[in-house]
Formats: structure tokens, C-alpha cells, sequence
């Protein structure tokens, strides 16, 4: 990707704001914690695994405030806990706001700001090389297949990751290996993160695509024979049911009519232990204008009631796979974290 979506440069968090691509670049830098906040709740920062890295940052930022406050713990303890709160769905959040605090706990407080650097950095580093393994553990499905037409939901590659991406990992794998004939690209209302972002990066890694409305996917299945969809996960229960942006349930359920193979793409921390089953797994509702309006310009009554819920679950009966660094798990899925 030419696009680098997060890098630590001069003692502060420099990230890509994705709210304002495909038209302009813009990067913000994050000079303390609250910045990381707002950037995570207003999708400036996106994507479970990216906002996993950009937390693990924040703690850094936090470490550095903190140092210069009489009620050092209390202060960090508080602003550890309010950026864990930024969005509900996502489980990276809280992973990476949990390893780091392991190292706040063990570290001797001279070294503390360093070690959560290097923490931090790690975790930047890891997710880099788990995409790398998601993508080669994805493309080892498709073996010896060519001209595949593949379809993809929201946006799960470099702009929602430190490294390749998860779904759009695999694809780009995929494209390397001469296998991908074009990739189809739902625009992922309200907000779209399909026809903005992963659209954006398929072009750029001149991979072949078709963007379409959301509402063209049982069509496309139907008329343009597709071989499979890939999507990501923002939080995967133990029984293998999937939360993921609003819209790949309706994806999963077109599958299963049109005899579709259906795959999630996510690492490891995706999975959360302490959720048995989809239904537990919290689904974060944004606010009603992200449905009303667009980049501020009206396309609906401005009083309408609006449902807006950011995510929706998968049931695991509907998926033919999870692929993550560790391998594919397939139905029935027993998922061990």
C-alpha cells in the first residue's frame, strides 16, 4: 500500500484519517490520548486489528501525560479504561488495552514509558506478520484454482490493519498468485467503507474489481457466478459466530441460498474467550445522522427515526470457514483461545 495508515513519529501517533479518503490524504497526529479517542469513535482510525494498534499507542500517550501528573495511576488507570471504551464491538480494543497493562503492572516505573513503546511497537509488528499468515493459510483454499470472481464486505485490508490486511489479504495473495479474475466490492452503507477504501486499495494494487450498491449482491451471485465471499470480523465467539460491519449477515445468508463458500479473515485476538455465542457479543449503535445525512448533505427527513446498529452476527451454521494465522477453522467450530 502506498497509504500508511498509523506510524509512530516523534513521541507522538500519526494516523491516516480515513474520513477523508478516497479525495484527499490528511494525516492527524495524536499529541495525547484524547485525540486517540475521538479518532477511534469517529472512524478517523478503523478496522479491529488497526484499532488494536492505535490503542496500544494511545497507551504510550498516556504513559507520557501521566508522568507529568501528581496522581500518576489514578490518571492512567482512568484514561486506560476511557479509551477501552471508545467502540463496544471491536475486541482489539481491549486486548491490545489489556497487554498493554500487563506491562504498565510488571515494569519498573524508569522503565515504563519504554517498555510500553516497545509493547506497542510489538504489537504494530505482530499484526504485520499475521496478515502475512492469514493470507498464505487463505490462499492455500483456493489451490490450483484460477479466474476466480470473489466478493468482499466493508473494508478488511491495509487500512484496517497494521500490514496486508485480513479479507483483502488473502485476495491480494490471491491476485499475486495469478488466480484472481476481478473481485466484486459492496459499497458498505451508511458509511461506505467498500466504495471509499477497499475499492481504493484494489485499485491501487491493480487488482481488477467492480464496485457495487449493496443491495446488487444476491445478483451478482446469481448472474456473475462467484466463487466466494471474504469478509473480516471485529469479534468472533467461541461457537464461531461473527460480528462483523452491518451487512455481512445478509452476505451470509445470500451464500447460503446460492451455494456460496463463505470465509471470515481475522487473527487470533479476534476470537474472545469470554463470549460463548453471538447473540452475547455487544453491538455498538451510532448515531442516527450517519443514516440521514452524508458528508453533511441531507438524503433523508431530518426527524425520520433511524436504526443505525454499526455491526451485526453471523450464526457459525453460515460460514464455510474462519481463516486466521493459526489455520481454518471449519463447522462445527470449536475454538480454542
Amino acid at each position: 500500500m502506498i497509504m500508511k495508515p498509523i506510524y509512530w513519529e516523534n513521541h507522538y501517533l500519526v494516523l491516516l484519517d480515513q474520513r477523508e479518503l478516497p479525495e484527499r490524504r490528511k494525516y492527524i497526529t495524536c499529541t495525547n490520548v484524547e485525540m486517540v479517542i475521538d479518532a477511534i469513535k469517529t472512524l478517523a482510525v478503523r478496522g479491529a486489528p488497526l484499532i488494536g494498534v492505535a490503542a496500544a499507542y494511545g497507551m504510550v500517550l498516556i504513559a507520557q501525560e501521566a508522568l507529568t501528573n501528581k496522581n500518576f495511576h489514578g490518571y492512567f488507570y482512568k484514561s486506560a479504561n476511557q479509551l477501552k471504551e471508545a467502540r463496544p464491538t471491536a475486541v482489539n480494543l481491549s486486548w491490545a488495552i489489556d497487554r498493554m497493562m500487563h506491562v504498565y503492572k510488571t515494569s519498573l516505573f524508569e522503565l515504563l514509558y519504554e517498555n510500553l513503546l516497545k509493547e506497542a511497537q510489538q504489537i504494530e509488528a505482530e499484526d504485520k506478520m499475521l496478515c502475512e499468515n492469514i493470507a498464505c493459510q487463505g490462499s492455500n483454499i483456493f489451490r490450483g484454482k484460477k479466474e476466480l470472481q470473489l466478493l468482499t464486505h466493508c473494508n478488511a485490508g491495509a487500512l484496517a490493519t497494521a500490514g496486508r490486511g485480513t479479507a483483502i489479504g488473502v485476495i491480494s495473495k490471491l491476485h499475486e498468485l495469478g488466480q484472481v479474475k476481478c473481485v466484486y466490492v459492496d459499497e458498505t452503507r451508511p458509511l461506505f467503507q467498500g466504495s471509499r477504501l477497499t475499492a481504493l486499495e484494489l485499485m491501487e494494487n491493480q487488482i481488477p474489481c467492480y464496485l457495487i450498491a449493496d443491495n446488487m449482491a444476491a445478483d451478482v451471485m446469481k448472474n456473475r457466478k462467484i466463487d466466494a465471499v471474504i469478509v473480516g470480523a471485529d469479534r468472533i465467539a467461541r461457537n464461531g459466530d461473527v460480528a462483523n460491519k452491518i451487512g455481512t449477515y445478509n452476505l451470509a445468508v445470500l451464500c447460503q441460498y446460492h451455494h456460496v463458500p463463505f470465509y471470515v479473515a481475522a487473527p487470533f485476538s479476534t476470537l474472545d474467550k469470554t463470549i460463548e455465542k453471538g447473540e452475547d457479543i455487544p453491538i455498538e449503535e451510532r448515531e442516527s445522522d450517519e443514516i440521514r445525512c452524508y458528508k453533511g448533505v441531507s438524503i433523508a427527513p431530518s426527524t425520520v427515526n433511524v436504526y443505525n446498529p454499526a455491526f451485526d452476527v453471523t450464526p457459525h451454521e453460515l460460514i464455510t470457514g474462519i481463516i486466521t494465522e493459526n489455520g481454518v477453522f471449519t463447522n462445527p467450530f470449536d475454538i480454542k483461545v
